[in-house]
């Protein structure tokens, strides 16, 4: 009997580590911290062995393969032995595709993916197809596999799922954009991350298609330097293309083959430049799936957002409260802040993965009065902001800094969380730090 080790008791271990079992295997998993009770639960129910606080390498080190969660580095001693002892170390998503029969469309890019997977999954169920949402949003892939019937999964993909898939197909692949992120994973080399972001365009065949921002520099620059055997579908806010989307006349247009679709701008739920080309890739996935115009046009200018990214949480007395936290990256801040109209408050701060903060100096510089810097470390903030904004000022915890943003604020202002860093200095995830913001805000 094949024996499967699951290392990380989160969503995406626990998906697994059911799968296997249900496949017939001998699974074991290993969390190096603690397991939360509801997966505990999870893993009894289907008499999964499990340890936690630690990794024992007599249990680990005997395994036939290692599935890997997501949020543990190829670095961690573990992972090193389990190399050393040819041991193949895979993802969820690897190992989940094997069993899985339905047709992939998976999403990736430094910024977007989860806005773009979650209108994709929405135009879908809006035209009645049996649709899954998985990967690194909902539900775990392989505990859906394990346990459902979808004929489609709309999947978002993180670079670290891609770097441990190997056989894995998309049947659309859809990237957005490049920009330096988690370099603190990729020996702080750029070229690394670009690599595992094309590692979604591996297997696929020339009936595939391949959606990709052909104003992205970074992506056009490396697209030649691979072979990538699916159509290719370009979307442009600043040329018009062949077969793809394109802006024109004030209307998101697509082509693909012989059919046509096209809407208003203003039409679209979801607002400002990088909204539109989260837009144009759902679009484009629309048309090659042969959705209905009507769906499609429904579904962009219905669609409500996502869940800390840019959502409006409250205003008080005329100061405006915004829930960024999603934004872990320098160029997701950027876009945050370059759709703003109002002076901003800009709370941020946490983890730094490698930032390099100057291209949101012009945009600082004309747009933020105060930064209010939301960690544990915050010397590097200060260091490349404090000749830039006339107040900066430190908090420990959301509610200091909600607080300290309200005192500084003004009528008119906006209150912007959008921390350009990851979240484990203070909270668990970023959800956790945008609850935190959310629940500070109502009790102002």
């Amino acid at each position: 009997m094949k024996r499967v080790v699951v290392l990380g008791g989160g969503e995406s271990g626990v998906g697994a580590a059911v799968l296997a079992k249900v496949k017939g295997c001998e699974v074991f998993l290993s969390d190096f911290s603690s397991i939360d009770e509801e997966s505990k639960e999870m893993l009894n129910k289907y008499d999964i062995p499990f340890e936690e606080g630690g990794h024992s390498r007599e249990l680990i080190l005997n395994a036939s393969e290692i599935i890997k969660s997501p949020g543990i580095p190829e670095t961690a001693p573990i992972v090193a032995d389990a190399y050393k002892c040819n041991i193949p170390v895979i993802s969820e998503i690897e190992f989940a595709g094997r069993y899985d029969n339905a047709k992939k469309i998976c999403i990736t890019g430094s910024n977007g993916k989860t806005t773009t997977t979650s209108i994709i999954y929405y135009l879908l169920k809006n035209a009645g197809l049996n649709v899954g949402l998985g990967g690194n949003i909902g539900k775990s892939y392989a505990y859906q596999v394990a346990t459902e019937n979808y004929d489609i999964y709309v999947l978002e993909l993180s670079s670290f799922q891609l770097d441990g898939m190997y056989d894995f197909k998309a049947d659309i692949a859809v990237l957005l954009n490049i920009t330096p992120d988690h370099l603190d994973r990729y020996n702080h080399d750029f070229e690394e991350y670009i690599k595992a972001k094309f590692r979604i365009t591996q297997n696929m065949q020339p009936e595939d298609c391949f959606i990709f921002c052909s104003d992205d520099d970074i992506t056009l620059s490396h697209l030649n330097k691979i072979v990538v055997q699916a159509q290719k579908l370009p979307f442009s806010q600043n040329k018009i293309v062949e077969n793809g989307a394109f802006v024109s006349d004030n209307k998101l247009q697509v082509k693909y083959n012989n059919s046509e679709y096209s809407m208003f701008l203003e039409e679209l739920s979801l607002q400002g430049k990088h909204n539109i080309y989260n837009s144009m890739a759902a679009a484009i996935t629309g048309k090659v799936m042969n959705i209905q115009n009507s769906v499609i046009r429904e579904s962009l200018s219905s669609f409500k957002g996502v869940e800390h990214r840019l959502e409006k949480v409250l205003s008080i007395n005329n100061i405006e409260f915004i829930n960024d936290s999603k934004a872990t990256n320098v160029n997701s801040t950027w876009y945050a802040l370059e759709s703003m109209t109002k002076p901003v408050i800009w709370i941020a701060g946490g983890t730094d993965k490698g930032n390099d903060y100057s291209p949101l100096f012009d945009l600082v510089k004309s747009k933020v009065k105060a930064l209010i810097c939301m960690g544990v470390d915050n010397a590097k903030l200060h260091r490349d902001f404090d000749d830039k904004i006339s107040v900066v000022v430190d908090a420990l915890s959301a509610k200091e800094a909600v607080e300290k943003a309200y005192e500084l604020a003004e009528s008119g202002d906006v209150v912007l969380l959008s921390p350009c860093c990851a979240s484990f200095d203070l909270f668990k995830n970023y959800e956790d730090r945008g609850e935190q913001f959310k629940r500070a805000v109502k009790f102002l």
